[in-house]
């Protein structure tokens, strides 16, 4: 049976309840920014030279197919923390009787006290939805207590050309440089690469994906 479960206080209602009816009212394969195949973060988590051991976590990878990869490349402490109770069980039931093999929380990153600590933290289109400054601190807490000295974090958001705006939200645009001084948090920034996703609708969003380590 999956490990499903509830951290740190309960998430302010607004907020939460946005993604659970995004997740209730859309397929994920529907989604601006779904991928069947998560293709920049794979090679960026490959680039970081871990074992099958290593533990992961993706911080907001609940309609993600990552999990999914990381089994399939052999990976075996995988864990999903999304704030959408809709999304983890989308995810759960594609994956099926795999499920069980992830850790999943449900819970707001702003909010949630890690209870252990991860050698790859994985981020795409987390961090840019947080315009509020007392809500990085917040992310940056997490980030900080989470990753293991020498650990890498990854994180995509929108590249400063990409759009200011997602499924009803404003964002927050980066650059390489900009997303290292905002994260500080004594990571190193190793390398950046840029992204033109296309949306399953067909437009195209530019992201920047970048690869720290601490």
């Amino acid at each position: 049976m999956a490990v499903n479960r509830s951290d740190g206080p309960e998430t302010p209602r607004s907020l939460q309840q946005h993604w659970e009816d995004v997740y209730a009212a859309r397929d994920p394969g529907e989604a601006s920014w779904y991928q069947t195949t998560p293709t920049a973060s794979l090679s960026l988590i490959r680039a970081s030279s871990v074992s099958p051991s290593t533990k992961i976590i993706d911080i907001g990878g609940g309609a993600s197919t990552l999990a999914d990869h990381l089994l399939g490349e052999g990976f075996s402490d995988i864990t999903v923390l999304d704030i959408s109770a809709n999304a983890i069980a989308g995810a759960q039931q594609r994956l099926g009787p795999a499920a069980s093999r992830v850790q999943w929380i449900t819970a707001d990153i702003t909010t949630w006290q890690p209870e252990t600590q991860y050698g790859i933290w994985h981020d795409r289109a987390v961090f840019h939805f947080l315009t509020n400054a007392g809500d990085r601190d917040a992310y940056r807490a997490a980030l900080t207590r989470a990753l293991l000295p020498g650990g890498s974090a990854i994180f995509s958001t929108f590249s400063l050309d990409g759009p200011e705006r997602c499924s009803g939200l404003p964002v927050q645009r980066y650059s390489p440089e900009s997303l290292a001084a905002e994260l500080g948090c004594g990571l190193t920034l190793v390398e950046s690469v840029t992204e033109d996703h296309h949306t399953p609708a067909g437009a195209i969003q530019r992201f920047v994906y970048c690869r720290f380590t601490r």
